[in-house]
């Protein structure tokens, strides 16, 4: 395996992995998993990789890490949808436009969600949000899993962080000054639940987000 490969790629080796050990070891529920640096020697990557798509798989609910225990194998039957999503990106890269497109369908509903809802505009995160925009450099994905947070449902929550984890970049990217003004813009509007806007405005961040991508620009 390539150690370059991208985060997203190590992710679902990771997950390929953890399938296949638990179908020939024949893991059961509540069974230790192998350490990170088992792991890391199996897929030839670094333990810090290995870390971090443990701690997406996580908070799927796939596994259970116990403090000064290590990993052990939940019970996947409590999570039929998040396993047939790990299955169906797994297949191949026809899979990837659907990817986007339903996390994409995700996101615009909770923006819809909170424009609804007068306590989900008040949020103190936003102003936060508004405040960091101007001063400090700011993580795409730290934003949007704020909005699917706040809008509460905790099944989207899941599905959208598969999906982000099958993306990887550009989610992982920082904003540039563009893509902070049009944020700002939209988080005003949010606040003021003004719907058609938001979602106006997600659309655009979502255009210029693709159109920098594909130029290999970087933050600024």
């Amino acid at each position: 395996m390539n150690p370059q490969k991208s985060s997203s790629k190590m992710f679902l080796e990771i997950v390929k992995q953890l399938r296949q050990l638990i179908q020939d070891e024949g893991v059961r529920v509540g069974e230790k998993l192998p350490s990170e640096r088992e792991l890391a020697e199996r897929l030839q990557v670094g333990r810090s990789t290995v870390r971090e798509a443990l701690r997406s798989l996580e908070l799927l609910g796939l596994i259970e890490t116990r403090r000064g225990e290590g990993t052990f194998l939940s019970d996947f039957r409590k999570h039929q949808l998040v396993e047939l999503l790990s299955t169906f990106i797994l297949q191949e890269s026809k899979s990837k436009e659907d990817v986007h497109l339903t996390r994409e369908t995700l996101e615009k509903e909770a923006i819809r969600t909170i424009c609804q809802s007068e306590q989900h505009q008040k949020h103190f995160i936003w102003e936060a949000f508004l405040v960091k925009l101007q001063q400090e450099p700011v993580i795409r994905e730290d934003i949007i899993r704020e909005i699917i947070i706040i809008s509460g449902n905790r099944l989207s929550l899941k599905v959208w962080f598969l999906l982000k984890q099958f993306a990887g970049e550009p989610y992982q990217s920082e904003m540039n000054v563009e893509e902070k003004t049009i944020w700002m813009q939209l988080l005003n509007s949010l606040q003021n639940g003004k719907e058609q806007l938001s979602i106006s405005l997600y659309h655009e961040w979502l255009f210029l987000m693709d159109r920098r991508e594909k130029n290999g620009s970087r933050s600024i």
